[in-house]
């Protein structure tokens, strides 16, 4: 039942934010790494922009 409710939730969510939030959030944590975080963040962040280009 909570699986079904968890469900009509993210349904319910609207726009394309909800699908962008993976990307945005390995992005996060790839910006963490010394030196090279920004540079491996870069197709996430390519991913992200694509999927909800809004928040550019």
């Amino acid at each position: 039942m909570r699986l079904l409710v968890l469900f009509a939730i993210l349904l319910s969510l609207s726009g394309c934010g909800v699908a962008a939030a993976p990307c945005r959030g390995v992005s996060l944590v790839l910006k963490m790494i010394p030196y090279v975080g920004h540079t491996a963040a870069q197709p996430t962040d390519a991913c992200a922009a694509a999927i909800d280009p809004e928040l550019i």
